[in-house]
């Protein structure tokens, strides 16, 4: 019963649709509207600036970092803290605050890291961006970083609650990248021609 309440927990957290409510106060603009079309913290830069988006990442992770942090520290087996953590990352790709249109996933993918194993979190970090700089495309280098997020830290000898999460956070990851696999991003310079 607690981990269905903490994995509810997660999802609710995770649905939590900061870069949304964000843009709205300090542009009044639905942030799904323009740019990529997603409740993203790059998104939230577009349009409204650094400032706000630093807010929306911080505040991203946490919505990760929170529920992941409680499942782990009140008996919750590693199972159902990844539980917890997938579903925080499914909220935020589609959450039932914001009719299912979210972001992508991995600021609250590297919350849910922190709350249990910070250096997962560096490890995936640096996974994402080599993958991205080989790759020079932004959605195929994160969808190949959710693939490999659980063999990489299986390889890596991290713990297994680790290594659960990075492979439920990883499948919602590839899974929502999947629909940017040809979009262009001419607006980021490692993906320019």
């Amino acid at each position: 019963m607690n981990i269905l309440l903490f994995a509810l927990f997660g999802y609710l957290s995770g649905s939590l649709p900061f870069a949304l409510w964000v843009t709205r106060t300090v542009k009044g603009v639905d942030i799904r509207d323009g740019g990529s079309g997603h409740v993203t913290t790059t998104n939230t830069i577009r349009q409204a600036g650094w400032v706000w988006g630093a807010l929306v990442l911080a505040l991203d992770i946490g919505k990760g970092f929170l529920p992941v942090y409680l499942a782990a520290h009140n008996g919750i087996p590693d199972w159902g803290i990844a539980l917890t953590a997938g579903l925080a990352v499914a909220g935020h790709c589609w959450p039932i605050f914001a009719q299912f249109r979210g972001g992508m996933g991995l600021a609250v993918t590297g919350g849910s890291l922190l709350a249990v194993y910070p250096l997962g979190f560096a490890a995936a970090l640096g996974l994402l961006l080599s993958l991205v700089l080989v790759i020079r495309h932004s959605a195929r280098g994160a969808l190949f970083t959710g693939l490999m997020l659980a063999p990489v830290f299986w390889l890596l000898k991290f713990p297994s609650v680790a290594i659960w999460i990075g492979a439920t956070t990883g499948l919602v990851i590839a899974l929502r990248f999947f629909e940017d696999w040809n979009r262009q991003y001419r607006e980021l310079w490692l993906d320019r021609e």
